[in-house]
């Protein structure tokens, strides 16, 4: 898997080559342990939730060779031809999954809601990925496209679009509750007809114990046992390939024959009614398709239809094709299909591969669960949580406290509740069929705003893929009651979760853009702002990219002192995947020079990951000077149309600071806090940065100091800005944030107030506070009152 860079794996594709052939060939190995653990273990229980309903009493041979024929023609149409040959292709910078295709269409189209966006943004060297970037013609065509233009000007239509987006997200969470349920109860399945005759209640109890085990060690990362999981996932398909061979030529190797899909004809027609209810079995055949695009940021496009084609989808086809013969001549078997079918001089080694397979492919989806309630959040749609980067080395491997243990005592519920994976597989295909529903949704806009391509070819694979899963999905629908209301409450609960939070979050930023301090205001106070100024940096956080907050009136108005460098910081999200460190920060002034007061804007994309690496200040300080540097020698590389004083700002550099050429930077071992600053071609900034203890090691930040050059570009009132600057660095650095109440105005609607004054309220006091979320040192933080009506 990549190394932490920020890059996908297929983000520079190379020409074919030998070294090219190796990367990928590697890749596609570790594809199995994550991609695959899901799809791999379906053959435990596709056929016991197909036969257990309206076709329990119809288990003659013309009725198996049709479901089999019917899961043949599934696994080619579904993972086959719309993942492998076209939604993989629908990258986003190398990401993939419903967020990817969603963030293309925001910067291809006016679809974003996200309300901090700007010109800028368009500049990032991420955001115009795709064919757009590439063909001037094309794009126009689509600029002036009437459905365009008809979806850009209808802001319900990109709600109702934003609001499709978090319902697949939140089906795709109700899969990592119901995906570890479903897959260790199955496993565990054979133990029945062993000589053990465990009874069903110790079965639950044996699995509810290996799942509290499966989430106990999620802290530790998949990282520490990353390098055993595809060798597990391996042994397993080896392992139902061999067995599914057997059972064809042993049983019964006419089989084969059902491969044509007049059996699927003859199956509708012999059974009806009974045939299309059975479907909500049958679709449990794809569970985990969706984790080939989901995890395609990991991986390589090329590597994922490598290991599908030539692995997964031939053991697969060979399994269910094995288990069909074996029922054709043993039908009272097909309550536990699987496990009986499996010759009994072989029977322990490969129930203890599918066991360990189940727990891979658990994983695999507790993991993906993690990563979508992070983008939630990063377009503002969930609350704070806090994200734990448990790979030095894999990008992306990311756990979260609070929602694993949500995610376990869900899972045990289910578990203990329905105790039959029949039950829980109704729960889990009308969930993962939902995702597909949308995700054909999403490529079919893609199609057309992405690809540039004619709304019948958009319409053409809409309509196909829509037939063949809204038939599914419907038929998913009529066990609704049988289980498959798990997935819609849980979406329903996570869905009020994300609006109530969305909801409160908007409101809250359209108070601060409705009350921004007047600049006229500022400029009208002089320099000194009517206060005295400290020395020191003052960094004060907004969510605002234009103008000065409200909070910095709130404070100056009760204090009568502020630091001489204030910088107003904005960290927020953009429609990228991921945003390169040379251009994460947006630097420029609010005020004249005189006033010493800038904007910093700290831009991450949906899956970049705030860490706390200790050198955030230097990084700001450092490229704060570079600014002043490039408006003195007058070539500055300015992004358009921003809100700075002068209406500019600079994308500069977050480089190691020993590359850069501002500031002088080198490695400080001890100083005399009381020696005299030195000249301006000696200045020096020191700054003693604490230590702290981590987990497992102690990591010592370390002490620098940085000296001015001798550049005889700098003009005077530069070069005593920058001596201002490291003054004030050296003097101390404090962060200054708001402590929020939000409340509804007493003239509010009913339903109003009870969503601000109780849902979003408690939401906030109990999920991370921005302090926590953003890394800031509980030491340097000011914290300002202000109550929000809203």
């Amino acid at each position: 898997m990549e190394p932490e860079s920020g890059a996908s794996a297929s983000r520079n594709p190379s020409p074919l080559s030998w070294v090219n052939l190796s990367r990928n060939l590697l890749l596609a190995y570790q594809s199995f342990g994550v991609v695959y653990g899901d799809l791999s273990t379906s053959p435990l229980y596709v056929y016991t939730s197909t036969f257990k309903g309206k076709l329990r009493n119809h288990h003659d041979e013309e009725t198996i060779f049709g479901a089999f024929s019917l899961i043949f023609w599934t696994l080619t149409l579904m993972p086959l031809l719309k993942y492998v040959f076209i939604l993989l292709s629908a990258d986003d910078n190398g990401e993939g999954g419903t967020f990817a295709l969603y963030s293309l269409l925001c910067r291809h189209a006016k679809f974003n809601l996200l309300p901090s966006q700007q010109a800028a943004d368009e500049e990032l060297s991420s955001y115009k990925y795709g064919p757009s970037s590439q063909t001037v013609g094309s794009s126009q065509a689509v600029a002036s496209s009437p459905l365009k233009r008809f979806l850009e000007k209808h802001k319900r239509l990109r709600t109702a679009l934003l609001v499709v987006v978090l319902f697949g997200a939140c089906m795709v969470i109700g899969d990592g509750v119901l995906t570890p349920a479903i897959s260790v109860l199955a496993s565990l399945a054979g133990l029945k007809d062993t000589e053990a005759k465990l009874t069903n209640d110790e079965l639950v109890l044996l699995a509810c114990a290996i799942l509290i085990g499966l989430f106990a060690l999620q802290h530790y990362g998949t990282q520490k046992v990353a390098f055993v999981f595809a060798p597990i996932v391996i042994m397993w398909l080896a392992s139902i390939f061999v067995v599914g061979l057997y059972n064809i030529i042993y049983w019964n190797p006419k089989i084969v024959f059902a491969l044509s899909p007049h059996y699927i004809v003859k199956f509708f027609i012999k059974r009806g009614r009974e045939g299309w209810i059975s479907l909500g079995g049958i679709l449990l055949c794809i569970t985990g398709t969706e984790a080939m695009f989901a995890d395609l940021g990991h991986f390589t496009a090329l590597s994922i239809r490598l290991a599908f084609t030539v692995v997964i989808y031939p053991c697969l086809v060979v399994q269910y094709m094995g288990q069909a013969a074996f029922l054709s001549k043993n039908p009272n078997s097909v309550h536990n299909s699987f496990y009986d079918s499996i010759p009994e001089a072989v029977f322990w080694p490969v129930f203890v591969i599918a066991t360990l397979a189940a727990i891979v492919g658990s994983q695999a989806a507790i993991t993906a669960t993690f990563s979508i309630i992070k983008q939630c959040h990063a377009l503002g749609c969930f609350p704070r949580v806090k994200v734990v980067h448990t790979s030095k080395h894999m990008f992306g491997q990311i756990y979260i406290p609070e929602i694993n243990w949500i995610l376990m005592i869900l899972t045990l519920a289910v578990t203990i509740g329905f105790q039959d994976t029949t039950l829980i597989g109704n729960a889990y295909g009308l969930a993962c069929m939902t995702v597909m529903f949308v995700t054909t949704f999403l490529m079919a806009l893609v199609i057309i705003f992405v690809w540039q391509k004619s709304v019948l070819v958009a319409t053409v694979f809409l309509l196909l893929f829509w037939l063949i899963e809204g038939a599914y999905l419907s038929a998913a629908f009529i066990k609704v009651h049988q289980g498959g209301w798990v997935p819609l409450v849980l979406s329903f609960f996570f869905m009020v979760i994300m609006y109530v939070w969305h909801y409160g979050t908007r409101r809250k930023y359209n108070f601060d853009l409705r009350n921004k301090v007047s600049l006229k205001w500022l400029l009208g106070l002089g320099p000194s702002l009517g206060i005295v100024r400290v020395p020191g940096i003052g960094l004060i956080y907004s969510e605002l990219t234009t103008g000065v907050p409200a909070i910095f009136s709130h404070f100056v108005t009760n204090l009568p002192a502020f630091h001489k460098v204030m910088i107003f910081v904005c960290v927020k999200s953009v429609p990228v995947p991921h945003v390169r460190p040379e251009e994460r920060f947006l630097i420029g002034r609010v005020c004249p020079r005189a006033y010493r007061m800038y904007r910093c804007i700290i831009r991450y994309g949906y899956k970049d990951i705030q860490r706390d690496d200790g050198e955030f200040e230097n990084q700001l300080i450092q490229s704060l000077a570079e600014f002043i540097q490039m408006e003195a020698v007058e070539q500055p590389q300015f992004s358009s149309s921003e809100t700075s004083h002068d209406g500019r700002m600079a994308v500069l550099s977050t480089r190691s600071l020993e590359s850069t050429s501002s500031l002088i930077v080198s490695e400080h071992d001890d100083f005399d806090l009381d020696e005299n600053i030195p000249s301006s071609r000696s200045m020096t900034l020191r700054h003693l940065q604490s230590t702290y203890d981590d987990d497992n090691t102690q990591v010592r930040r370390r002490r620098v100091r940085f000296q001015l050059p001798n550049n005889p570009g700098l003009n005077q009132a530069a070069r005593e800005e920058l001596l201002n600057l490291i003054e004030a660095k050296e003097a101390g650095v404090a962060y200054i944030m708001g402590h929020s109440y939000v409340k509804a105005r007493k003239s509010s609607s009913f339903l109003k107030k009870f969503v601000i004054d109780i849902g979003y309220s408690f939401l906030r006091k109990n999920c991370r506070s921005p302090a926590v979320s953003l890394n800031i040192p509980h030491i340097s933080l000011i914290e300002v009152g202000m109550i929000y009506y809203v």
